[in-house]
């Protein structure tokens, strides 16, 4: 095996630049099997094959980390390790983890891995606290970038031909430039309008014909709900590719159940590479990780100890293409599994449970762990509520208290006071059978807690206010 020190040019790995005509993608049935375009081959790698393109790309990232990057090398020489310690994928759990205080440690290139001269696009993190976390590209990386997200968009079922309303947003996030790129190099037409101005947002999608549309889940069902209200319909709208903030089975299925369309969901980090990590296909069944150029490992959160395939755990991501800013073991903090059994669509790449959780978003009230999309769960399995719901922490005499605010559809808050108390109660005991906790909730309003038009913020923690 041709192992060099360091990534191969674009151009070797079957990759094509973001304004390359890339032919349209056939997504093979497992019924029906069709000849597979190279834009999306790396899906299909019988795994052997598969396994070897992600070794030899792992020992030319680990060799460019050690040799470019002070801290990585520096972590490498305490634990006595070389880029020569890695003889099989099974040696990447000695390596050190990398996680995201290291970005803002060394804020703002010092995990820089080419010189800026090579860099050709800097984006930032929208994070409220401290320095942003930045992240760098070289021109081979948004390359990849393009790349995954094409297959991303194929997976979805998309095809030349769709139009596509992008409503992420542009700028420093990594979102909207990521989602941009990959549906031009797809084929498709792209609306690049980013999030916020709501009727702007249906009457573009209305009257442009539009067939599929990229946000976060919350902030389209802010579009479905503003939608009912001025008695707007979809139009040709087909499939929703949602992503940037966890969501649950049963928001897909509100989701679904009230636009008509295909809800797939899509997984994506600023410090690895922006969206296009991973994606659901059309079986809907898991999201496949690209692989050939983010390897996946799921770790004992507490311990760090690597677990088998079917356990949950923490994701850790180890980029195997990526030049300007390589990350090698970089913990998520997003909780999932890696799913053992082969997906019914034909795809080889290995699929992760859809992520519900991060480890670091969990609170503890009276010594009870609770995740908002536990919550969550428990409310949209009681007819009545509307997804729109926000969990108040406060603090009163020393005691931790939780409130769930939920909003409840017209009908119901225009009913009698024993109906609301009835639904109340309902919604109380489905969090307490969740959570095992009494917790208090509190009915209002439809459209009474703030939307959002990026991530939803779930949790108003005021305990250290």
């Amino acid at each position: 095996m041709d192992v060099r020190g360091d990534l191969a040019p674009p151009e070797e790995v079957g990759l094509k630049s973001p304004g390359a005509n890339i032919s349209p993608v056939s997504v093979p049935s497992p019924n029906h099997p069709q000849p597979v375009q190279p834009a999306s081959a790396p899906d299909y790698l019988p795994t052997r094959l598969l396994r070897d393109l992600q070794l030899t790309r792992l020992v030319a990232v680990v060799t460019r980390a050690y040799e470019r990057v002070p801290l990585f090398r520096h972590r490498m020489e305490v634990r006595g390790l070389s880029p020569a310690s890695i003889g099989k994928l099974e040696d990447l759990s000695a390596l050190p983890f990398t996680v995201k205080n290291d970005l803002r440690d060394t804020y703002p290139f010092g995990l820089f891995a080419s010189p800026m001269e090579e860099i050709v696009r800097l984006h930032a993190s929208s994070g409220t606290t401290g320095k942003p976390i930045v992240v760098a590209y070289t021109e081979a990386d948004v390359a990849v970038w393009s790349t995954v997200m094409l297959r991303t968009f194929a997976a979805c079922g998309l095809h030349r031909g769709d139009v596509v309303q992008n409503a992420y947003g542009y700028g420093l996030f990594t979102g909207g430039l990521g989602a941009h790129y990959g549906a031009e190099a797809l084929g498709a037409t792209v609306i690049p309008i980013s999030g916020g101005n709501t009727e702007r947002q249906l009457m573009v999608l209305k009257d442009f014909g539009v067939t599929a549309i990229c946000s976060t889940p919350s902030y389209f069902l802010h579009l479905l709900e503003r939608a009912k209200e001025n008695g707007t319909d979809l139009g040709k709208l087909r499939v929703g590719v949602f992503g940037a903030e966890p969501w649950s089975d049963a928001m897909r299925a509100r989701i679904e159940a009230e636009s008509g369309i295909a809800a797939y969901d899509i997984y994506g980090l600023s410090e690895i590479i922006g969206p296009g990590v991973g994606t659901e296909c059309e079986r809907q069944d898991g999201l496949h990780i690209f692989e050939d150029h983010f390897y996946p490992e799921i770790v004992d959160p507490s311990t760090g100890a690597v677990l088998p395939d079917g356990t949950e755990g923490e994701l850790v991501l180890t980029t195997l293409s990526k030049q300007a800013m390589p990350m090698i073991r970089y913990r998520t903090r997003d909780i999932t599994a890696l799913v053992p059994e082969p997906c019914a669509c034909g795809r080889t790449l290995r699929r992760i449970r859809r992520i519900s959780r991060r480890s670091d978003d969990m609170f503890v009230i009276r010594g009870v762990n609770v995740f908002p999309s536990q919550v969550e769960t428990a409310l949209l399995a009681v007819e009545g509520t509307l997804p729109h719901y926000q969990i108040a922490l406060t603090r009163e005499k020393g005691l931790d208290e939780m409130e769930v605010r939920v909003e409840v559809t017209p009908e119901f808050f225009s009913d009698q006071i024993r109906a609301l108390e009835g639904l109340r109660e309902r919604l109380s005991l489905a969090v307490e059978r969740t959570l095992g906790l009494r917790v208090k909730v509190t009915l209002v309003e439809p459209r009474t807690l703030q939307r959002s038009e990026g991530k939803a913020r779930r949790v108003d923690d005021r305990r250290q206010m």
